[in-house]
């Protein structure tokens, strides 16, 4: 079930909120008992959220829930170290097993068939594309696996839990059931936040709720909503056409085309859906890290990714970055530790080397940056030839993220420096509505909110602005709603992750 479905807006979201503000006016023996019950039917509604895209998914994630919930309590029981060490190595590789088999082992499959038809035939040739392409023969007759939605995103949370607990930076839970609601919350279930155990640990056993919050709550979700469908979805379909095409034969323009549509569908379509997320989490109490502040406008790729992702960045240095040494252990070992943790970046995205190229395309860069091209960014006068250099380096990676394989995206990267037109025209795709979702995109992603803080505190403080900034969400909401009710393209890229 999308945010952005009818279904969702008309009949769940108001279920689950009308729900929710019953549990705050029945009257209840304590304060306790009465985040108690909301935490049970906050559950509830999550749980039969996920099942909506399939009853089988819902098991994985029960499993998930358990052997976490279970592994957190051996740790704080455990009186050695040695134990604790053990039981948290123990469900920490259950957790990647069930990762690495549902996002990989298709992979897998297909690497160990083109392997095998190469053995049988003896020949070289064309082998190493059918590996590249991960295209499989079919020989060994194994059924292709189905990726639970959002697996990677509740394991990293799963996982956050049992460390946090180790390091004794957050408490044990032991009611199975709040612990439940921390994995399943159905407003970052499946896309992020992620949300780290000891952000939220508090929020789980005493929360606030108010008119206020619900109101900023209400103000970020339409937003969302409104990044998501009246721009992502217009630019994804722009994308989609354009990445359907014989590649070889589109030319340069339709190819910017296609990567300017891409960089700003996927940076709308995914801030678009953690703005709802975290949006949603206000209206039931909860408070969930910003993902997103206006990346495209950073001068290095270091700062991109500051501002990009946030929660998996945050994850990957809380748990692996800084165990590792971080950058206190020298220039080698900080190079290293960037290597592996952008390579893990690219793996955890998906069962594809275009995934791999991309995060070691940022693992190369930001090294570069560390020992030296840093500096030289910094000194640059010019500095809009930083912003130059960010946006041409985020636009060829997410050609290949994009791209189904990296002959493709070689293939794609080639056509943006040809001269030519190729065999259609860009004027073809671009459309009243395409242009104005061109244009909205392109303000939104950082021109807007490079406006003068004295500007927008002059026009905040303005009594009207309340009134503008309320008729601004109704607008965004119809309009919203009117596009879905059409039945535009309504996709998600991150549901493959």
């Amino acid at each position: 079930m999308l945010f952005s479905s009818l279904l969702f807006l008309w009949i769940f979201l108001p279920f689950v909120l009308a729900g929710n503000y019953l549990f705050s006016v029945i009257p209840f023996s304590s304060q306790e008992f009465r985040i108690r019950c909301k935490n049970l039917f906050l559950l509830s509604c999550s749980l039969f959220f996920y099942a909506w895209g399939g009853i089988y998914y819902l098991f994985i994630m029960l499993g998930v829930i358990l052997i976490n919930f279970a592994g957190g309590i051996c740790i704080h029981r455990s009186r050695t170290q040695n134990r604790r060490r053990g039981a948290l190595a123990l469900v920490v590789f259950l957790n990647l097993a069930v990762l690495f088999f549902f996002k990989y082992f298709n992979m897998a499959v297909a690497m160990v068939e083109a392997v095998m038809a190469y053995v049988s035939s003896g020949r070289q040739s064309g082998f190493l594309e059918s590996l590249i392409l991960l295209q499989g023969t079919g020989e060994l007759g194994i059924e292709k696996i189905v990726l639970p939605i959002g697996v990677s995103f509740f394991i990293f949370q799963a996982m956050s839990y049992v460390i946090d607990v180790y390091r004794d930076t957050a408490p044990v839970q032991r009611r199975l059931t709040d612990f439940a609601l921390y994995v399943a919350f159905f407003p970052q279930l499946i896309a992020g936040p992620i949300v780290q155990y000891s952000d939220i640990a508090g929020q789980l056993l005493k929360r606030t709720e108010s008119e206020e919050l619900f109101l900023s709550g209400q103000k970020r979700f339409c937003y969302g909503l409104a990044k998501k469908v009246l721009i992502a979805n217009t630019l994804g379909g722009v994308a989609d056409q354009i990445w359907s095409l014989e590649i070889g034969t589109i030319g340069a323009g339709i190819a910017w085309l296609g990567a300017v549509s891409y960089t700003l569908q996927i940076y709308y379509d995914f801030s678009g859906y953690s703005d709802m997320a975290i949006g949603l989490g206000k209206m039931f109490g909860f408070h969930f890290r910003e993902n997103f502040t206006v990346p495209y406008i950073a001068s290095s790729v270091q700062e991109f990714w500051r501002r990009w992702h946030i929660s998996l960045s945050s994850w990957f240095k809380s748990y692996v970055y800084i165990p590792l040494g971080g950058n206190r252990k020298g220039t080698l070992r900080t190079c290293r530790n960037l290597l592996i943790v952008f390579l893990l970046t690219g793996i955890w995205h998906g069962a594809n080397f275009t995934f791999i190229f991309w995060g070691l395309l940022y693992a190369v860069l930001l090294i570069a940056e560390r020992l030296f091209l840093g500096r030289i960014l910094k000194k640059n006068p010019v500095k809009i030839l930083n912003h130059v250099y960010v946006l041409g380096i985020v636009m060829i990676g997410w050609i290949i993220f994009r791209s189904d394989n990296i002959l493709e995206a070689g293939e794609f990267i080639r056509q943006l420096f040809l001269s030519g037109s190729g065999n259609e025209s860009v004027l073809s795709y671009l459309s009243m509505k395409v242009l104005l979702a061109l244009a909205a995109g392109i303000l939104g992603s950082g021109f807007l909110q490079n406006c003068s803080e004295r500007l927008r505190r002059r026009i905040r403080d303005d009594i009207g602005w309340s009134v503008l900034s309320f008729a601004c969400q109704i607008l965004l909401l119809a309009a919203s709603i009117l596009s879905l009710a059409a039945g535009t393209y309504n996709p998600f890229i991150y549901f493959q992750f």
